[in-house]
């Protein structure tokens, strides 16, 4: 990806945002289990973050991915995982098949306030027993005249407990489970919404995660994201941006990580002189940095196809594979240099520990990366390989 100098000026105005606005407070969001999403994303919306590659008729900037990307990237510099995922969520999870696939009406209805910040965004896929399995889905939204009734319930849910608005998948016919599915827009304000409860996490802890259940929700049929029954296929074309933003909003974080490691391990005293001294401590730094430009030329390279219009669900599942199993790596073996103080919940490594382990589940496991790609490979028994 061949950033130019029109990226720089919107780049470095995230840093400042970022460094005033973010970064001292993540402690305490962190301690609270929860950040001011509207408060914040309001901040955001006005200054045109929230929708760098939304159409411009609906609040947005109308540029390309690479924007986004360059957002996605930035947000790395975040000191916690749960607020930069919480903003991807807004940008790249519940609003992209939105903003390509929806009507005028109903992008006029929940993609503007969302680019502006004036509502806060959710994406319903997953449940308790349909997680990476998104066809298995139970949800259902059934038609009575110009209205769904939408009856079932969502699990791990961001940004649910403070979300407007929530992008529901759900079942609205009994045919085939790639093809039964629609995409819908629900307020959650309507009457039958519940916020079961705010979920307890092993880490994210600053992003509110929720489940909720649908008892005879009714909205207008009206408020379907693009053709009835296209759900599951918009849902997939969807991932492919947010497996990219996962990917890529790792990339700064990881070497905050081991930039701070290098730090601490060069003043490190132990056994007559210090832990950055032992050949195995550099020699691994320097390689897990490897790793992490490696990954960054494959997001760039999957970003650059993006922008061209072409198919990245290869590139984008290696992506999101490589970035999850490369952040179990380096928080890992990063704690582990700072001995004792890395079992220290003060320590950003401590923190990185517990929110990168994440990233080898939400969106698509690992193994359902896997599964795409041998799949794509045509070695999955029972597959064909795709050119």
């Amino acid at each position: 990806m061949l950033f130019t100098a029109d990226h720089d000026e919107p780049r470095r105005a995230l840093q400042k945002f970022i460094a005033a606005e973010i970064n001292p407070h993540v402690d305490e969001w962190e301690k609270a289990d929860i950040f001011p999403a509207h408060e914040l994303f309001k901040k955001l919306g006005d200054l045109g973050f929230l929708g760098l590659n939304k159409p411009v008729e609906f609040g947005g900037q109308g540029l390309d991915y690479s924007y986004a990307l360059m957002m996605a990237e930035e947000l790395g510099a975040i000191t916690c995982g749960g607020v930069p995922m919480a903003i991807g969520v807004q940008t790249d999870m519940a609003t992209p098949a939105l903003a390509r696939f929806g009507s005028d009406e109903v992008r006029r209805e929940f993609l503007a306030p969302a680019i502006s910040g004036d509502q806060v965004a959710c994406i319903g896929v997953s449940e308790p027993g349909a997680g990476s399995d998104v066809a298995s889905i139970k949800t259902q939204a059934r038609a009575d005249g110009d209205d769904y009734v939408i009856n079932g319930g969502k699990m791990w849910i961001t940004n649910g407990t403070q979300a407007d608005w929530i992008c529901l998948l759900a079942n609205t016919s009994d045919g085939p489970a790639h093809r039964n599915k629609s995409l819908i827009c629900v307020p959650m304000k309507s009457k039958g919404v519940q916020i079961a409860r705010k979920l307890d996490k092993l880490g994210m802890r600053s992003s509110d995660t929720a489940q909720i259940y649908f008892d005879n929700v009714r909205v207008p049929r009206r408020n379907r994201i693009g053709e009835e029954g296209n759900g599951f296929t918009y849902q997939m074309i969807q991932f492919q941006e947010e497996r990219l933003w996962g990917a890529a909003s790792c990339l700064k974080a990881l070497e905050f990580i081991i930039d701070e490691t290098i730090e601490y391990t060069g003043n490190r005293k132990a056994f007559g002189g210090t832990i950055l001294d032992n050949q195995v401590v550099h020699f691994k730094l320097a390689e897990m940095q490897t790793e992490v430009e490696l990954l960054r030329s494959l997001i760039y390279r999957a970003a650059e196809a993006l922008v061209a219009g072409e198919d990245v669900t290869k590139l984008a599942s290696m992506a999101k594979l490589k970035a999850g199993r490369l952040g179990r790596e380096v928080t890992d073996a990063c704690l582990q240099y700072w001995g004792g103080m890395g079992f220290m919940n003060e320590t950003r490594v401590s923190r990185a520990y517990r929110d990168f382990r994440l990233t080898s589940i939400g969106g698509g496991a690992d193994e359902v990366m896997l599964m795409v790609l041998c799949k794509m490979m045509g070695i999955l028994p029972g597959a064909k390989k795709k050119q």
